[in-house]
């Protein structure tokens, strides 16, 4: 048969010859293949199963569209805080402006604050919230404000005497400054057994200073008491924010140092059915030692006191009484003298001075 006749001797003309061979090269590459013989008789060997296919074979999986995990789980977060806004509006308020509600305090104090608490908001103390509108809000509660180290080795003490050294440095400052009975005006007897006896100094101050108190002689010094027949405390709770430190000092003896803020609520003890709030702010720091028995005349389980000092804030101006004497009203105006203070920046030193008393601090915010 002559090229370009059909089979009844027709004949094709050049275009649909061309046209014809291109569809048949076209179709060749998708056209099904034939398996050869010995593929045909694994396959009759393979078990009845569907999408199995002998060894090398490729069935075919439609390809399915990628999946973004991160979004769906950013989609669920933004729901959840959209849903806390809006059954809570005044939490996430105190939380973004770092004054939470007592029951969330902030994380431990373990180390200087390299900056001053935000501003406060612009809210006033109640009986129920004493501590309501500054940063106080936020501080944890008595002893559970004073941050205690982890011990190691120190000098003549081993890691297990630092800790108990640790532990009742701190016992002082909760006998010194949180203990109720101090804080309504009783000798701080608890406090006084933790100072070394032998410490004549310090001795003489504690024998002076609560029979004629002075400048030099102050319980204010070392003691936080108030006057009940003046003013009480608002509630049973005072905050803290602090730290303990320590290293080895003079003798191999332990040195441990204290710096902690107590703030005390307090009202009018007449106050009757007024509830004028003033918060009265102390900042301690003190320097104790832990002196080797072998080497420095103390008893067991006292220390030394190396030194002290303090800020303190609405304590009261004027003649020394022995008593923190928040002022009132119209007092209150005439005590805002002296030396501006941020009570609550423990991002610098508390004031130096061998008399902190000697004028009295005007608070920038209570």
């Amino acid at each position: 048969m002559g090229a370009g006749m059909e089979p009844n001797g027709s004949s094709r003309s050049d275009e649909e010859w061309e046209r014809f061979l291109r569809e048949s090269v076209a179709g060749a590459a998708d056209a099904p293949k034939e398996p050869s013989a010995r593929a045909r008789d694994v396959a009759k060997r393979l078990p009845a199963e569907p999408g199995v296919g002998p060894e090398g074979w490729r069935s075919y999986t439609p390809v399915r569209p990628r999946r973004h995990p991160g979004w769906y789980v950013v989609g669920l977060l933004a729901s959840l805080v959209l849903l806390v806004v809006a059954l809570a509006p005044g939490r996430i308020v105190d939380l973004f402006a770092g004054e939470g509600p007592d029951s969330a305090p902030l994380t431990a104090e373990t180390s200087r604050p390299t900056r001053v608490p935000p501003a406060d908001a612009a809210q006033r103390p109640t009986m129920d919230e004493p501590f309501r509108g500054s940063p106080a809000a936020g501080w944890a509660a008595g002893e559970a404000g004073i941050t205690v180290p982890d011990a190691g080795a120190v000098g003549w003490m081993s890691a297990a005497q630092v800790e108990r050294a640790l532990a009742r440095s701190r016992d002082f400052l909760v006998a010194s400054s949180l203990d109720h009975g101090v804080l309504r005006g009783e000798r701080p007897e608890k406090a006084i057994a933790l100072i070394n006896p032998h410490q004549r100094d310090v001795r003489e101050l504690l024998d002076i200073a609560f029979r004629t108190p002075s400048e030099k002689n102050d319980p204010l010094l070392l003691f936080s008491r108030f006057q009940t027949s003046r003013s009480q405390l608002v509630g049973d709770v005072v905050k803290t924010r602090g730290r303990l430190t320590y290293q080895e000092g003079e003798r191999g003896a332990l040195q441990v140092t204290a710096d902690v803020t107590f703030v005390y609520p307090v009202t009018r003890a007449d106050a009757g059915g007024e509830d004028e709030i003033v918060r009265t702010i102390v900042r301690r720091e003190l320097v104790l030692s832990w002196d080797d028995p072998d080497k420095v005349i103390t008893e067991p389980g006292t220390f030394s006191i190396i030194s002290y000092k303090y800020d303190m804030t609405n304590g009261g101006c004027g003649t020394p009484t022995g008593y923190l004497t928040p002022p009132f009203g119209a007092d209150r105006q005439a005590n805002e003298t002296g030396t501006k203070i941020d009570p609550y920046d423990r991002s610098a030193p508390v004031g130096q001075g061998e008399s902190p008393v000697d004028e009295c601090g005007k608070a920038t915010r209570s």
